[in-house]
């Protein structure tokens, strides 16, 4: 399946990871180690608003309140062709621009995230717009259109955005080369808010924010300390991806592709929320796990034409009443402990051959499972999709292995080439009123 897009297809039911840009050669991680000592190769942050947040932007025909930014006074119409439907449709639409945000440090990559609501003949539009270490700009790249349905637009990422100096791999702005020295020193997000010109009703922009990062290529990590939530095991409802072969092929080639939704449905039932009846009506009634189908169909982006677009999965989560999600990543297993202890399973990125991950069974070039816990001695109890059925899938993986097969950045691959690895990209999604774990040096959530 050909992609314009730097993502590498997945293997054995497994979604996709980002590639990361070249950098200087392989260089083995820093220990993690330790609970409230943190040092470290790579460089995260998150940055985001909410809230009253948004009196720092620049609105334009919207407004912001603790509920969210809203299009009160559209600033006109636009037409919008979707480019998976061929329709066109006048648009009246506002804007919110957030001020020029300083990473902090040089940033190899950058992923956007939201959390919104979009009635019936709503969506929105997020882009962003960096600022190099040399002074100069990128162009304003589109990091998503999105509706939580599918009835007014067609979800999607947007492909062949790109300077000399970056580019976007669906739902990643990424240097081209690191190496050369010209980073992201800073960057603007602007939400475009769209509404039927007929129509009174807005979206509500409920957050919005970045994870920017800097991951040196590695191939091997340290261990983390650990000794934080072991023997902890939250009671993660299990879905297997496995058990919908077949189903819907149009939405990403069928349910053995579905990694990454199943993962996300299994944290949001976690929490209580899960599709209505009503929401899953158009399931085949003789297929199993229903709300797996429709968290598939709702994350679907119709260009990358799969389900493993990161910050769609999050904002998909965001659309049940009270919970609130984001794409980051995490340094080590040890802040993965810190939000186990908190009651907050963690959904992990990671790709790897089958021999690098005992009682996997399978290889990867990139799937998404939670994790759901640690054993007493600290291995990682994970809810893995790629199960033959539900009973199926609780697994529990050394330490030491999955840690490497997440935390890396570069893999080699059973023919002795170089693949990627997601630099421990992560899945947050917790109710609004359960706190964030706090952990010293830590900014990237």
């Amino acid at each position: 399946m050909a992609r314009t897009s730097l993502r590498a297809v997945a293997v054995a039911g497994g979604t996709a990871l980002a590639l990361l840009g070249t950098t200087t050669p392989p260089a083995a991680g820093k220990p993690a180690g330790g609970i409230t000592t943190v040092t470290h190769d790579e460089q995260i942050t998150w940055q985001g608003w909410s809230g009253t947040g948004w009196s720092a932007g620049t609105a334009a025909g919207t407004t912001g309140t603790s509920a969210g930014l809203t299009l009160t006074a559209p600033v006109g119409t636009v037409a919008y062709r979707d480019p998976h439907t061929g329709i066109r449709r006048n648009w009246a639409y506002g804007t919110w621009t957030s001020p020029l945000t300083q990473v902090g440090f040089g940033a190899t990559e950058l992923v956007a995230s939201w959390n919104a609501d979009t009635p019936a003949g709503t969506w929105l539009q997020i882009e962003v717009q960096g600022s190099y270490t040399t002074g100069t700009r990128t162009p304003w790249y589109v990091l998503g259109r999105w509706a939580a349905g599918d009835g007014d637009i067609k979800r999607t990422s947007v492909d062949k955005q790109g300077d000399k100096t970056s580019s976007v791999w669906t739902d990643t702005l990424a240097i081209n080369n690191p190496a050369a020295g010209v980073l992201l020193r800073a960057y603007q997000l602007r939400a475009t808010l769209y509404r039927d010109p007929a129509s009174t009703g807005t979206p509500v922009l409920r957050s919005l924010g970045a994870m920017s990062s800097t991951v040196p290529d590695r191939y091997t990590v340290a261990p983390s300390a650990g000794h934080i939530a072991w023997g902890t095991e939250l009671a993660v409802p299990r879905y297997s991806q496995n058990i919908h072969a077949g189903q819907y092929p149009e939405y990403g080639g069928g349910g053995e592709a579905w990694c990454s939704p199943t993962s996300t449905e299994m944290v949001v039932e976690y929490w209580g929320r899960k599709p209505s009846a009503a929401d899953t009506s158009w399931v085949n009634p003789t297929y199993l796990d229903p709300t797996v189908d429709h968290a598939a169909r709702m994350a679907y982006d119709w260009q990358y034409d799969g389900t493993g677009n990161w910050p769609f999965n999050t904002a998909y989560a965001a659309t049940y009443p009270g919970l609130e999600a984001k794409v980051t990543r995490l340094h080590s297993l040890d802040e993965v402990e810190h939000f186990i202890a908190a009651g907050i399973p963690v959904v992990t990125s990671q790709s790897f051959l089958a021999s690098e991950l005992d009682g996997a069974g399978y290889g990867t070039a990139g799937h998404l499972m939670v994790v759901v816990g640690f054993t007493t001695t600290g291995d990682v109890i994970a809810n893995d999709p790629a199960s033959p059925n539900d009973a199926a899938v609780r697994h529990v993986y050394h330490r030491d292995q999955f840690e490497q097969i997440w935390l890396r950045t570069r893999r080699t691959t059973a023919n002795g080439g170089t693949g990627s690895g997601s630099g421990g990209v992560v899945y947050l999604i917790k109710p609004t009123n359960v706190a964030w774990p706090a952990v010293a040096g830590s900014t990237n959530w």
